[in-house]
Order: C-alpha cells, then structure tokens, then sequence
C-alpha cells in the first residue's frame, strides 16, 4: 500500500466510522429526533455497524485500521506494519474523525439547535438564562450534546478511568491480531470486519458503561476538537480535562495487547 492509499483509505473509513457512530449518538440524546431515548443498546450496535461498514469500504486501500490503537497493535506485532507508516495512519484517521464528526453535526443541524435552545437543556429548571456559563455550571466542564462527539465517565477515578479503557483495547487488539487480520497480516480482512464489528459490540455492553468505551484515541479526540470549533449555542465546554484517557488509555492497551500477542500467540 502506497502512503497516499493508507492516508486516504483512513480518511475516508474513519470519517465513515465517526459519521455513523456519533450519527447514533446524537440520535438517542438529540431532542427532535425520532430515536431518542432508544438507549445504551441501540448505541452499542450502532457503533458495532459503524465499524463493518467502514472497514468494507475502506479496508481495499489502507486495511481498515481506523484506529490508532490498532495501527500501534499491528507496528508492535512481530512482522507487523511498517513504523515509517504510522504517522501517516494517524494523521489520516484524526482528519477522517473530524470530518466525520462535522457531518454528524451538518446531518443533526435543526436537532443540535433545538436541543441546545432548550431553557429545560441547557440552563435546568427554572433558569432565567441558556447561556454557556449556565451550562457548563451544571455540566462541570462537558456541554449537554458532548456526548454525541466523544466520551465520558459516569464516576470521574482518572486510574479507573484509563483501566476500564486499557481493559477494553486490549480486548479489542487482541481480537484484531488473533481473528481479524487479512493475509498480509497488515489490515483487517472481509471477515475479520466482520468479527471486529461483533467484539466491538460485545465490548459496548460488556465494558462501556464506566466510560463510554473510546478504546480508538482518533474517535474521541478528532470530534472533540471538532465540538471545541463548532458554532453551537450553549454548547458547554469540551472537558479537556479528561481528554487525555482516551487517548492514553488505548495507546497503553494496544501495546500490552500485542506484547501479550508476541509472546504467546507467535
């Protein structure tokens, strides 16, 4: 694969991957949107189809990594992808999550301004005013529809909070390496699309609960920057304080993943 096949398969499918996956975020939290409230499974599975359809589209060009973490995974591995490639996976699957996540917002515009114009939303009851100040004083650093762009933890324990993520990478990295690489052992294959999509899902139930399950640094971090720079009224703030678990926590699980790979499975 050629470094502008890698950038631009990465592009495209993580641009996919956060259009559709954040796409199911905002319809369960967005007011005016028929799926709200459909809950933490239609999440899950959401971002279980999100991924197959973006590894099928974009695993002819680049292997469908789609995620730093994986993209880590397979550089460790033993016979694994070049070290000279990753920067360029990186920068290909933080650009495709931005894009993405602008899409999400361009595909929910009416529903983000009705939700955030929302006295009840953004200011509580009874507020006088809807103003930012007033959200992120009752949010406490993350605006009403940050969900829908990155991750969160319901308890805020910053050494659990990067547990539960290495926990769930190294889940995933596992499965990436023993299941759902093609021949060339550089990318996933047809059917290992198809088995990741399943562990991701399997993951979201299992392990999403604490945080939110990122376990893929480019998904929160690409529509985090993304919520920062987006004209949204009373949008709150994007809580960079914890923007660093995941990112940290999955780098850490992919590397103990493949470590654990190389040692028992080579």
């Amino acid at each position: 694969m050629s470094s502008s096949d890698i950038f631009i398969g990465e592009t495209i499918g993580t641009a996919i991957l956060i259009l559709l996956g954040g796409g199911v975020c905002a319809a369960v939290t967005l007011k005016a949107s028929k799926a709200r409230n459909a809950g933490w499974l239609a999440i899950t599975f959401g971002w279980g189809f999100a991924v197959l359809t973006a590894v099928y589209i974009s695993a002819p060009l680049s292997g469908a990594h789609l995620n730093p973490a994986v993209t880590l995974g397979l550089a460790i591995k033993d016979n694994g992808i070049e070290w000279s490639d990753v920067p360029t996976y990186f920068g290909g699957q933080l650009l495709g999550a931005m894009i993405g996540a602008a899409l999400v917002w361009v595909a929910y515009y009416g529903q983000f301004l009705a939700h955030l114009t929302d006295k009840e939303i953004v200011g509580g009851p009874g507020a006088e005013t809807t103003t930012a100040k007033a959200v992120e004083a009752r949010e406490k650093g993350a605006g009403p529809v940050l969900g829908v762009f990155s991750t969160g933890p319901e308890i805020r324990v910053a050494w659990q909070n990067v547990a539960t993520e290495i926990i769930g990478t190294v889940v995933l990295i596992l499965a990436v390496l023993t299941q759902g690489l093609n021949a060339a052992g550089d990318g996933l294959g047809a059917l290992g699309g198809l088995i990741t999509a399943f562990v991701v899902v399997s993951i979201g139930l299992s392990l999403g609960g604490p945080t939110g399950y990122a376990i893929n640094p480019a998904r929160d971090l690409g529509p985090r920057i993304v919520h920062a720079l987006l004209p949204l009224p009373n949008k709150g703030g994007s809580d960079w304080g914890y923007a660093w678990v995941p990112v940290v926590g999955p780098l850490i699980g992919a590397a103990v993943a493949a470590g654990i790979y190389n040692v028992a499975f080579v």
